[in-house]
């Protein structure tokens, strides 16, 4: 029997790469969203939960507007924390296993070198703390449980990449921040490495991020030249381009628990970024 996977927020970038990764009949996935479940509600939780019994529960829904988490902290909270936590509740009782979505912005950025799994987080804005508190939930609440943290997501939906690609078609140059650091993630690369723990007992917090970093301008730059364009980065400051949330200036994660436990390998970005673009291009 066709083991059975619930997915929140699944109309996500992440959500739509799980649902590509399991095409085929590998498993009975149940899709939901916020039309389809308030995770917030614990009441709500428990009862879809209950009725659908999944094997794997699959957190991928959350707060992740960085700025507008500043000035809305309490809804932040409830879908970042309370949301996981009430999963995590919610997968205990059905003996389900969870698998949630962390961040790089967890971290303060203030270190010269990738963060290890076991460094300790610092986040610097109501969205990092809020997803932490998740991750911590999870922690006290489930009993077999992946904490995956990520970085720089792209995929299907609202992303950097389009938006680039889109302020190409009517810019010459575009400005784009040049001083913080990271790793772009391709949504299926996260989606494989999920699908690769899914059936294991190998629990626990693993980062999981393409290979390599860059700047967000540098990021740009690559952006635009695999798709041709001729349009200029112009690298500026982040205080020059004034986001409302701190930024961490260098969130590259390193993969290492990944590397000691398992044989799979997360692609380096730029390949990564080149199977997206041939999809999205094609």
């Amino acid at each position: 029997m066709a083991k059975k996977l619930l997915i929140t927020g699944c109309n996500g970038q992440l959500g739509h790469a799980l649902n590509r990764e399991y095409a085929g009949g590998q498993a009975e996935i149940v899709n939901t969203d916020i039309g389809e479940l308030d995770i917030t509600d614990l009441d709500a939780v428990m009862r879809l939960v209950r009725a659908e019994k999944p094997d794997v529960i699959m957190s991928c829904g959350a707060m992740t507007a960085v700025d507008l988490c500043e000035s809305e902290y309490e809804k932040a909270y409830r879908i970042n924390a309370l949301g996981p936590r009430n999963l995590s509740i919610a997968a205990r009782e059905t003996g389900a296993k969870i698998f949630q979505i962390s961040t790089d912005y967890i971290f303060s950025g203030d270190q010269n070198r990738p963060y290890t799994e076991e460094d300790i987080p610092h986040p610097q804005s109501v969205y990092g703390s809020t997803k932490l508190a998740g991750e911590q939930f999870v922690r006290e609440f489930a009993d077999k449980y992946f904490i995956i943290r990520t970085a720089w997501l792209y995929g299907e939906g609202k992303n950097f990449v389009g938006t680039m690609l889109r302020l190409s078609e009517s810019n010459s140059s575009v400005r784009v921040v040049g001083d913080q650091v990271g790793t772009p993630t391709s949504a299926l690369q996260l989606a494989k490495m999920m699908h690769m723990l899914e059936p294991t007992d190998n629990y626990g917090v693993f980062h999981g991020t393409c290979e390599g970093h860059c700047s967000w301008a540098d990021f740009a730059v690559e952006i635009f030249r695999q798709a041709g364009k001729s349009t200029v980065v112009d690298y500026i400051t982040t205080q020059e381009f004034g986001a409302v949330a701190p930024r961490p200036a260098y969130s590259v994660l390193d993969n290492r628990m990944l590397r000691l436990t398992t044989d799979f390998r997360m692609a380096g970005w730029k390949d990564a970024l080149t199977v997206y673009m041939k999809d999205i291009l094609s």
